[in-house]
């Protein structure tokens, strides 16, 4: 056998042993256990068992997992550690119906797969299920017919909210009708809506199990997740659903919401407020931190516990070692996301560095569609922003270019660039790009001429014509509070006597009570309402300041201008600051003098202001056509040119601080172009390789095979250190530019895109400690030290040396002693021993 095979065969068995399996390992021809009678099943006896039990016509089972009785239950497929389990998919199903077998494990040792044969496909686990487990989730019994039959119409929610509201005059009459839905709440489905649910239906009878919807802010992906979880639970499909939101302001709209839907037919909690009686509710809310929180997840709860889990956000909250809670749940999963995986299809990935918040935001994206069964990267259901534009649903944004001087000069290439003086006297330069500002470099002008822009071009409130409501996003507290202050002042000499210094309001973390005023803001009562006219309920205050509190589910209808005083790195954040002002709105139904509102008539959204001062939607969109450029005449001060800009003389401060005391304006320029991250020789490099490596004849087909020693190989001799291109790994490790040391391996796997991008460190780490933990699950108050432990065991050779060497007296001088002092005694065994066994220590080197 060979040496990877073995290796493989002998986790197993330690794995199987570990969650208390009785199993049959055909390598071996033994049990690991005595069965009922003290029968112990050997290759002699197996006549006993029939004359399959562990042999088909083409070939013998790995593993037969045993039940209580001594029957087969589980078919396990073992692989080498070098293959991908995945490969004995089809050998396993054929085992598994000659052994009248429901359940099967794929597994290389390392990576493991369950598959249930009725329900759809295979899917990752990352650790091996107790029989128990499995024993639980066969006697659930869903029924997929029931649900894909179910009849949903455009009042299924409203049928939970109000079960006979087709009875009540108010609804009857067709002119109370529309104050009757209103006063009362009542949610019907809109025809994407239910369309959306139809694709759930058809995607359960094509035999899927995993679902991706791309729905655009603000087109009540919410709403259509009621309406899914009520569809399961109703038709017997689900027992209990999982909501998993990255956000604790997510977590909350989301049990408000699903209260507001479901409540009368099912109850909804949050967990963490219910950590003791979850099990109660058919509808549980969570943050992924939560679940992740000391591994919480795998000693909370059971893998059958949820039948559905809902993942909102998706490629956020199943990034990293979130997807791990995710995988850990057997069930129909969902995942709901508002950025398109084609949204940076203008952008040249190639030329973005391994690095760049775009490309790592890509590969996540990619990620999403491949965990959610969706491949070829069409989701399930899909309704854009133009879909919604387009149905009068949404409205699209005025994007506004008002990028300063200082700002032109800070996005581009060359950056912003002064001259100091060193220690020595002697003239230095000093530059500084957009992604310092406010932290390293800081112009009180260039945020004063934000403030003007923004007060002399924003939207108005077509009611009374003040400034529109309004959110500006700024790069830090600090700088909201510095931009709030420029804010009233203008605000004072524009309107005298309308505000008190309540114009703007700051809306950070640091400020007490901030949640709540973004509640009264979207409740038009912050600050008090009606400030332009008693009988109009609108807010006084007009602008909320934020950093990143109102980024993701926060809903405000009316708003009519976002500003983006800071860069934005990320698309999902763009996307959704973008949506914070996609929803339609009526301002007229915000006057309670019903004659003027009849004088009026309807005054509705049709667009809203995005004030962009740092190019971001070029940074995402490349080439991009504002609607409208401002271009503010200067109003005093020096004429700079761009060389004179190039050379102000000035000292920075002892922190490395600049403050810019020069006159800036407002300018415009067609683009600016955002350099790659990274040196471009050594971008060329790699991609030369690449090119060679996907071009190859040989390569694909090998991988594909799984061969990967001949792959590594053939590599070796007949690609490496060559005249014509002499690629070494070492100089495609420097061109990769990641904080380990990448195997070749690796670097074909995400050429061939096995993989989607270089685990860092870090990455590696925690999944490796995952693994551990998933074996081990040492108790809470134990966790943080068994982590600690076990990255130093990994990363520091000094505290491997005591450990294994057991000088444990120089445990008074490791940073790392005190917590392995902490461990209870087979933790501090286990650790080194599991390390040993398990993990590669040189793919942490540096």
């Amino acid at each position: 056998m060979a040496e990877k095979e073995a290796k493989a065969r002998i986790k197993i068995n330690k794995l199987l042993e570990e969650a208390g399996w009785r199993f049959f390992d055909t390598e071996e021809g033994k049990a690991n256990v005595l069965l009922e009678n003290n029968v112990k099943i050997n290759k002699q006896n197996l006549n006993e068992f029939g004359e399959n039990f562990e042999h088909t016509t083409n070939g013998y089972v790995d593993f037969l997992l045993l039940d209580e009785k001594g029957f087969p239950f589980v078919v396990l497929e073992a692989k080498s550690e070098d293959k991908n389990p995945l490969f004995g998919k089809e050998q396993a199903r054929k085992y598994a119906l000659a052994q009248n077998c429901r359940f099967v494990i794929l597994s290389n040792g390392n990576i493991h797969y369950f598959w249930d044969l009725e329900r759809g496909n295979p899917h990752i686990i990352s650790k091996f299920p107790s029989l128990e487990t499995i024993r639980g989730y066969a006697e659930f019994k869903p029924d997929k017919n029931r649900l894909v039959e179910e009849i949903v119409n455009e009042d299924y929610i409203v049928l939970t909210q109000k079960p006979d509201y087709k009875d009540d005059p108010s609804f009857k009459n067709e002119e109370t009708r529309q104050r009757y839905i209103v006063e009362n709440k009542l949610r019907f489905l809109r025809n994407y809506q239910l369309r959306a649910v139809k694709s759930i239906q058809n995607a359960v009878q094509e035999g899927r199990d995993r679902f991706l919807f791309e729905m655009a802010t603000g087109t009540g992906k919410t709403l259509v997740a009621a309406a899914l979880i009520k569809l399961f639970l109703r038709t017997g499909n689900a027992r209990r659903v999982l909501f998993l939101v990255d956000r604790l302001e997510l977590e909350n709209q989301a049990d408000r919401a699903f209260r507001d839907y479901l409540k009368n037919d099912y109850k909804t909690v949050i967990y963490k407020e219910n950590r003791d009686d979850w099990r109660k509710a058919e509808i549980v809310v969570s943050t992924i931190q939560t679940f992740l929180s000391k591994n919480r997840y795998k000693r909370v709860f059971s893998p059958d516990d949820f039948d559905l889990v809902i993942s909102d956000e998706a490629h956020r909250s199943i990034g990293g070692n979130s997807r791990a809670v995710f995988e850990y749940f057997i069930g129909y999963k969902l995942g709901l996301t508002a950025t398109p995986k084609n949204y940076l299809k203008n952008i040249d990935i190639s030329k973005l560095g391994e690095n760049d918040p775009r490309q790592l935001e890509r590969r996540l994206l990619l990620d999403t569609y491949k965990t959610f069964g969706c491949e070829n990267g069409e989701p399930t259901f899909r309704y854009s922003l133009v879909d919604g534009v387009k149905d009068g649903f949404l409205v699209n944004p005025i994007v506004v270019d008002a990028r300063t001087e200082i700002t032109t000069q800070l996005l581009s290439d060359e950056g912003y660039a002064i001259t100091i003086q060193d220690e020595e006297e002697k003239d230095v330069e000093e530059v500084f790009d957009h992604r310092d500002f406010e932290k390293r470099f800081f112009s009180e002008n260039t945020n004063k001429v934000f403030c003007k822009a923004f007060m002399e071009n924003a939207l108005r409130d077509p009611v009374t014509g003040e400034i529109g409501k309004t959110i500006i996003f700024c790069v830090s507290q600090n700088h909201a509070a510095k931009i709030t202050q420029i804010l009233n002042e203008m605000a004072h000499q524009m309107f005298p006597g309308k505000y008190n210094s309540d114009f703007a309001i700051q809306v950070t973390s640091s400020i007490p009570d901030a949640q709540q005023f973004t509640i009264n803001f979207t409740n038009n009562n912050l600050s008090g309402s009606g400030n332009f006219d008693p009988a109009y309920r609108t807010s006084k205050t007009r602008v909320c300041v934020t950093v990143g509190m109102m980024t993701t589910g926060y809903d405000c209808q009316d708003i009519l201008n976002l500003c983006l005083m800071r860069p934005i790195f990320s698309p999902t954040e763009f996307i959704q600051i973008k949506g914070r002002g996609t929803r339609k709105y009526n301002f007229t139904n915000d006057l309670t003098d019903l004659q003027r509102k009849k004088q009026i008539g309807d005054k509705h959204k049709e667009h809203f202001k995005l004030f962009d001062f740092f190019a971001n939607c070029e940074y995402f969109e490349e080439k991009f056509n504002y609607d409208e450029v401002l271009e503010i005449p200067r109003t005093g001060g020096k004429d700079y040119s761009s060389s004179d800009l190039a050379s102000v003389v000035n000292d920075l401060n002892e922190s490395g601080e600049y403050h810019s005391t020069r006159d800036d304006h407002i300018t415009a320029l067609d683009h600016t172009v955002i350099g790659p991250d990274g040196m471009k020789i050594d971008r060329m490099y790699f991609e030369k390789f690449e090119r060679k490596i996907i071009e190859h004849p040989v390569i694909k087909e090998k991988a594909e095979a799984g061969e990967w020693d001949e792959l590594l190989n053939y590599i070796e001799n007949n690609i490496l250190n060559k005249p014509e291109d002499y690629f070494t790994l070492e100089k495609l490790r420097k061109s990769i530019n990641i904080d380990r040391r990448i195997t070749m391996r690796e670097i074909i796997e995400k050429i061939l895109g096995i993989i989607p991008y270089f685990k860092t460190k870090d990455e590696l780490l925690e999944e490796e400690f995952d693994k551990f933990d998933s074996r081990y699950l040492p108790k809470e108050e134990y966790f943080t030290y068994a982590k600690t432990v076990f990255k130093a065991y990994i990363l520091d050779a000094e505290f491997r040396a005591i450990i294994d060497n057991k000088h444990f007296a120089l445990l008074n001088i490791s940073p790392y002693g005190e917590a392995f002092k902490k461990l209870p005694p087979e933790l501090r065994s286990a650790i080194p021993e599991y390390i040993k066994d398990f993990v590669t220590l040189n793919n942490f080197a540096a």
